[in-house]
């Protein structure tokens, strides 16, 4: 005889307006049938999987996933593993939905082709809050003044604007933008984080995700305002600034990988802006589209052996030849992000005598015959593309030449503060990451029977890591803010030695952010892969925060150098 209860545990989708095609909809009492080792199902996040062929291939050993069979095992897979896990085994392992599950009643919405639960959801979040704390003040400004909760809501796992405080700095505009960056890091950036890094990098380089990028209408804001609409269109957000660009870096920050950041963001950002900003009309209309839309990649080549901060002293020589057609190049680099895939070097070499004016920059191209590039496997930034780069006699274009010769020290120092002040907006991000992954940690991790949250201890790590997260964040809008209201010319007059002390501030905070969550992660932060990963991850980066771009001692002691000048300044007034 049928069992009837047999014969409703197993159903399709099913509607007020009848069954429709889609996932299988499984009760529990289904699932519980499955608890053999031939025969292994479990439940995560309303998800049902059949791991009866993963058993064996289990990180933590076939009996511990064998003994959740036929259970919901969300608690137990959220405590020992990063959602990332499902998004690469999922899809082949699924067979259906628990039954009165939030998943089972996400995909009724779906299926009935209901829309606009974010919009009801907002309207309830701004009713509670209007019921709270009476309705929103009405400013003649459009500055932001109690904006919707946006992000998984971490205390402090965001910008405190994400979390409905106020802000005089962001729009509408900005608004809008945080969601588009986000939404499309979501997509093509984090599920492969991993991988890339595991791979130091994607096959090829990054011109694929780069190209996408700049067809979404995205990759130009790397450069920094304005929007370079000739070379790109107008295609970005209206009234483009530096608060654009700094929830870009953001929001692909989140990414919780130098390396990743670096891939796509670490040759461009600081390789071509000297074209745009120094070269010939020429050098710029060959050069700057093609590497805003992906299709080349530019790096930048200052650092050698024997020259790190002292970019005074480098040694890269560029001789004419004898006919004036040429500079003879003749050198090393080293420490170069994204060199195994450029093709095209922007070159500081000595084209005079010693020092800061003997200084010129050339763009150097792959295809010139004596160059030569080999990659350099590093503590961190696996993904970045670290590359050691020797050129042997390399006859350049005279043509090539970046603005005057021997005057390469200006565009060197020109675009410092721009690149400091985009590793700034990185390193406070993955501090931030390092305080939420730990925070959601020690919210589920149960030691002596309790959650570690419960400890003092722990909630004072939590705390120290709050209270300098949030001063970097803050003294970087203000830095920010600056940014969008100097020319130029008076952001090098006046920025260079703030940026340098807040870039110290910002990696001295990631790192004690990276080792205090190592330290309530424990060992799951000491393994590769698993709940930790992103900690793990971002503790072998740290370095390359404290050092590329001015290490954190000449850091420290240019911007008391600014300080002391600035006071002889004011004190002759």
């Amino acid at each position: 005889m049928e069992n009837t209860e047999d014969s409703h545990t197993l159903s399709p989708l099913s509607t007020d307006s009848g069954t429709v095609s889609g996932p299988e909809i499984i009760a529990m009492s289904e699932v519980a049938k499955h608890n053999k080792d031939d025969d292994c199902w479990i439940v995560v996040d309303g998800i049902v999987y059949d791991v009866s062929d993963f058993l064996d291939g289990h990180p933590g050993g076939k009996k511990v996933l064998a003994n959740e069979g036929g259970k919901d095992a969300t608690k137990k897979f959220n405590l020992f593993h990063d959602a990332g896990v499902m998004r690469k085994y999922g899809p082949r392992l699924m067979v259906g939905i628990l039954e009165g599950s939030k998943a089972h009643k996400r995909a009724m919405r779906e299926a009935k082709g209901i829309t606009g639960t974010s919009e009801k959801r907002a309207r309830a979040i701004e009713k509670t809050l209007s019921s709270m704390f009476g309705p929103a003040p009405e400013l003649s400004t459009d500055v932001l003044v109690r904006t919707m909760p946006y992000g998984q809501l971490v205390p402090y796992g965001d910008p405190s604007w994400y979390q409905t405080l106020n802000s005089p700095y962001y729009k509408k505009s900005h608004v809008e933008w945080r969601f588009k960056c986000r939404k499309w890091m979501e997509k093509h950036i984090i599920p492969f984080v991993t991988k890339w890094n595991e791979n130091y990098g994607p096959e090829g380089g990054y011109k694929e995700v780069i190209t996408q990028m700049y067809k979404d209408g995205i990759m130009p804001a790397c450069v920094g305002p304005p929007w370079p609409a000739r070379y790109v269109g107008s295609q970005g957000p209206k009234d483009f600034d530096a608060f654009h660009e700094l929830i870009f870096i953001d929001e692909m920050s989140r990414c919780a990988s130098g390396g990743v950041c670096w891939g796509l963001l670490g040759g461009i950002t600081i390789g071509l802006p000297p074209v745009i900003n120094f070269g010939s009309e020429e050098l710029k209309k060959r050069i700057v589209p093609d590497c805003l839309s992906g299709k080349k990649v530019i790096c930048l080549c200052i650092t050698e052996p024997w020259a790190g901060s002292d970019v005074a002293g480098l040694r890269t020589t560029a001789k004419k030849s004898e006919c004036g057609k040429y500079y003879i190049v003749n050198g090393s680099k080293k420490w170069i992000t994204n060199g195994v895939w450029a093709d095209y070097f922007t070159v500081a070499v000595r084209t005079g005598g010693p020092g800061a004016k003997g200084i010129s920059m050339l763009v150097v191209e792959k295809d010139m015959e004596g160059v030569t590039t080999r990659h350099m496997k590093c503590q961190g930034v696996w993904a970045s593309g670290t590359t050691y780069i020797n050129f042997e006699d390399v006859k350049v274009p005279v043509e090539n030449l970046v603005g005057k010769e021997n005057k390469g020290w200006k565009y060197v120092m020109y675009n410092f503060n721009h690149e400091r002040w985009s590793l700034i907006v990185q390193t406070n991000r993955f501090a931030r990451v390092c305080y939420e992954e730990a925070f959601k940690y020690a919210t589920k991790r149960k030691t002596f029977g309790r959650p570690l949250i419960k400890y003092q201890a722990i909630r004072m790590k939590l705390g120290e890591m709050i209270r300098k997260i949030e001063s970097v964040q803050n003294w970087l809008e203000t830095v920010t803010f600056q940014l969008t209201t100097m020319s130029k010319k008076e952001q090098n007059l006046k920025l260079g030695g703030l940026i340098a002390l807040l870039k110290t501030h910002a990696s001295k905070t990631f790192e004690f952010c990276a080792r205090e969550a190592a330290q309530i992660f424990g060992g799951a932060a000491y393994t590769r892969g698993g709940v930790g990963e992103k900690v793990e991850r971002l503790y072998r980066d740290v370095r390359a925060y404290a050092i590329p771009g001015g290490s954190e001692e000449i850091m420290m002691d240019f911007g008391t150098r600014e300080a002391a000048k600035k006071f002889e300044r004011f004190s002759r007034l």
